[in-house]
């Protein structure tokens, strides 16, 4: 009995996975940070091992500084810059890499221990393989996005941040279910329901609204539009327009601001139907009813902490406030997707 216990379900592994989860999680909202703080091309260089060591003389601030230099967003922006500033930017992308380094390794060395002494779900092992190939993939579309700001941009490509971001948001996601798995073990006998698909429809709707968002954090378009529920004074932005059908959808600010907001109407109103729904079937258990109530009141609250982030042009705290938030509404929204199918 407890060979099959331990080959179907692990609260180590899940307590090792949650971890990693929650160190994912710290990382979007130290990398909201260093976006909100115009940091992240303050580091020029992809050194996935020496890099981990920040610069320790005045000479070495001096190199990375005169590196920074280089580049279009000092030449055009912060030029004048002193070194005491440049070294506050530099510190927030490089405790961002940094964080990113500790999550590897948070997630390499327990899994290597769990592999060998045979805790992990066999069920769930590719799936560890699995995040272990998307993290370090995720490093290097982190730099493929930083790339893209060192030549002929100030900033990175929005679509690369959507998809860097978006990236690190699935992680953190499947991170969450995985963790789900490995506590409670293999789902048996799931009831055929409608909810099932509702709920993967409503985890889809949360994970576009973020990329949604990603789109307006790297257009920067939370600084222009600033009164609700109105654009300017008007339903529909004036400039919504881009060059081209790409440079509309991923590059206008007014589109990609118009599509976040239209988006977030949509989620809020489902997320409350299905709250409502959900407390009047059979077809949900009572602890997913539960998930369902806290994930409509989370998307309730990130609503109003959109609009007020917008009103209040983006200020840093409130920002970083608002990408946390959207990491809680997701792991809600997994949680309730995750029970939904089980018994």
């Amino acid at each position: 009995m407890t060979s099959f216990l331990r080959s179907d379900r692990s609260t180590p592994v899940a307590v090792w996975l949650s971890i990693v989860a929650a160190l994912v999680l710290a990382m979007v909202v130290v990398g909201g940070a260093t976006r909100l703080t115009d940091s992240g091309l303050s580091i020029t260089e992809w050194k996935p091992v020496t890099g981990a060591i920040p610069p320790l003389s005045d000479a070495d601030w001096r190199s990375e500084f005169a590196k920074y230099q280089q580049i279009p967003q000092y030449q055009l922006m912060n030029r004048g810059m002193s070194l005491a500033e440049f070294k506050t930017i530099y510190w927030w992308e490089w405790a961002h890499r940094f964080l990113g380094r500790l999550v590897g390794l948070v997630y390499a060395l327990p899994f290597a221990y769990f592999l060998i002494r045979r805790e992990i779900p066999k069920r769930l092992v590719l799936r560890c393989f699995g995040l272990l190939a998307l993290g370090g993939l995720q490093g290097a579309i982190g730099w493929w996005m930083v790339s893209s700001g060192l030549s002929e941009r100030v900033s990175v490509a929005p679509e690369r941040l959507m998809v860097h971001l978006g990236l690190a948001f699935g992680l953190f996601g499947a991170l969450v279910w995985t963790a789900l798995d490995a506590w409670r073990g293999e789902a048996r006998q799931p009831l055929p329901s409608p909810w099932r698909a509702l709920s993967l429809g409503l985890l889809g709707l949360v994970f576009l609204q973020i990329l949604l968002g990603a789109l307006v954090a790297g257009n920067d378009a939370g600084f222009v539009y600033n009164d609700w529920p109105l654009m300017n004074g008007t339903l529909f932005p004036r400039s919504y327009l881009g060059e081209g059908l790409w440079g509309t959808i991923a590059h206008s600010q007014g589109a990609v601001q118009l599509h976040h907001r239209l988006a977030g109407y949509v989620l809020l109103v489902a997320a409350i139907w299905l709250a409502v729904s959900a407390r009047r079937t059979n077809y949900v258990p009572p602890p997913a009813k539960r998930l369902m109530t806290a994930t409509a009141h989370a998307v309730v609250l990130q609503a109003v902490l959109g609009v007020a982030t917008l009103m209040l042009a983006v200020p840093l705290w409130l920002g970083i406030l608002h990408q946390l938030f959207a990491a809680v509404v997701l792991g809600l929204a997994t949680a309730f997707a995750w029970r939904i199918r089980r018994v």
